[in-house]
């Protein structure tokens, strides 16, 4: 059973143009305080139709080698019958369901336990809407 349910929201401006968004210090500031040291879980969750959440390496290339890909797959061209918004905006629509909306990860004495090179992420290729939030949660 949970001792603990702690939440807060994040308000994030991406801009207009494609991006991924390190978001590993905020999840770390929010659990200093949520955290107070226990073991649980945090949940990361866009409320978004047209962004993701991934965790992988920044920095070092990575971030834009997703964007490029996700470029191929999804190319922002005039194929996609959600048609509103900039030409292509129907592949951001399609995204959540390649980079999925959120991602659940351990915390262990108050920490997030992710990997060396590990990141979390907002995902976000939706160049009409640049203001995001994100659901951060923490179970213990």
């Amino acid at each position: 059973m949970s001792d603990t349910f702690r939440t807060t929201v994040l308000h994030l401006t991406t801009g207009r143009r494609e991006v991924v968004m390190d978001l590993t210090d905020r999840c770390e500031e929010f659990l200093a305080g949520a955290a107070d040291g226990s073991d649980g879980l945090l949940n990361v969750f866009v409320p978004h139709a047209t962004a993701g959440v991934a965790v992988l390496e920044t920095g070092a290339g990575s971030d834009e080698d997703l964007l490029a890909a996700l470029r191929d797959l999804l190319p922002p061209d005039d194929r996609w019958r959600h048609r509103h918004g900039t030409p292509g905006h129907g592949r951001d629509h399609v995204l959540p369901a390649l980079v999925a909306p959120h991602a659940t990860l351990p915390v262990i004495g108050g920490s997030l336990q992710l990997g060396t090179w590990q990141s979390v992420c907002l995902v976000d290729t939706n160049v009409d809407n640049p203001d995001r939030q994100v659901r951060l949660s923490f179970l213990s």
